[in-house]
């Protein structure tokens, strides 16, 4: 254990019961250990829980299973050097308002890491003199990179903030994180549904489908068929393709592909097994739908 960075062993999590509705399990079973050093993509289709993981490690959601960063309870002794970076954040009136980038970054301790800001300014092209309030959605979440990364971090998790980048500063970024793994033996845990340019950035893939975990968890990238069910995780016709001298684009995305292909059958099948339906798309030919009978009951275009 003690080298391990995320040590998750059979995690479940539900959020509490509401005006007696009873609670919803969001995660059921998880199990992600990671060495430390490591770099973990997280992967599942909308709604699997990635983010919901993500926040339970980063101390933000109470439960008592087994969830330790550090060798610690994160959420009853949240260890230093634990940095989380998601999507809610551009949401926050206070980063949208007419406050100079420069002056954000000294106010949450920029000038404690100067060479780091530095540096981490010039990867994500940030201007220091930019007003948060008329940048681009883009580089304002290029100033949040800058905020969460400039201080020393062990433990990075990652929900989906890369989206907003443009493909070079995300590259640079990338490049960034993986020397951070390397030379300072620093973790990472990554959520995102954009594979493009991924190949080699890697060490583990978690596949998170319907709040549990597949085994292997995590399965070693480059793929390891020596690792005990790495086989079933990606099947041969999986295997057949990725290895097609033909073929072009990302071999982690046809394994993403796959696994995103895999996770929609399986929640119709879990649909149709407590509902007696499918619930998502259109509907049968012939039912009609609440909107359909809201406008005819408004539409004045007959004379009516």
């Amino acid at each position: 254990m003690a080298d391990l960075a995320i040590g998750v062993n059979e995690l479940d999590f539900a959020y509490a019961q509401l005006n007696g509705v009873e609670p919803r399990a969001v995660l059921e079973k998880v199990t992600l250990n990671l060495p430390k050093g490591s770099r973990c993509l997280l992967v599942g289709s909308n709604g699997a829980g990635k983010s919901t993981l993500l926040q339970i490690l980063a101390g933000k959601r109470l439960t008592r299973s087994n969830a330790q960063v550090l060798g610690q309870n994160v959420f009853f002794q949240t260890p230093p050097g634990v940095t989380y970076l998601g999507t809610e954040w551009a949401a926050n009136p206070v980063v949208r308002s007419d406050l100079e980038v420069s002056h954000f970054l000294d106010s949450i301790g920029g000038y404690r890491y100067k060479e780091r800001r530095d540096r981490l300014l010039d990867i994500l092209d940030v201007d220091l003199s930019w007003h948060m309030h008329e940048v681009s959605d883009g580089e304002r979440r290029r100033v949040q990179i800058v905020s969460g990364l400039m201080a020393p971090w062990d433990v990075l998790l990652l929900d989906e903030v890369t989206v907003d980048l443009d493909v070079l500063v995300r590259s640079r970024l990338l490049d960034f994180l993986v020397q951070e793994t390397r030379e300072r033996n620093a973790t990472i845990l990554y959520a995102t549904h954009i594979f493009d340019g991924l190949d080699s950035f890697p060490t583990h893939l978690c596949h998170l489908q319907l709040g549990t975990t597949i085994a292997p968890s995590p399965l070693e990238w480059p793929l390891n068929l020596e690792q005990a069910g790495a086989r079933e995780a990606v099947p041969e016709e999986v295997r057949a393709r990725m290895d097609d001298p033909n073929r072009t684009g990302s071999k982690l995305l046809e394994v993403a592909l796959h696994w995103l292909v895999e996770d929609k059958q399986k929640r119709i099948e879990k649909e149709v097994r407590e509902g007696g339906k499918q619930k998502r798309g259109a509907r049968g030919q012939g039912e009609t739908t609440n909107s359909e009978d809201f406008y005819k009951k408004y539409d004045y275009s007959a004379g009516r």
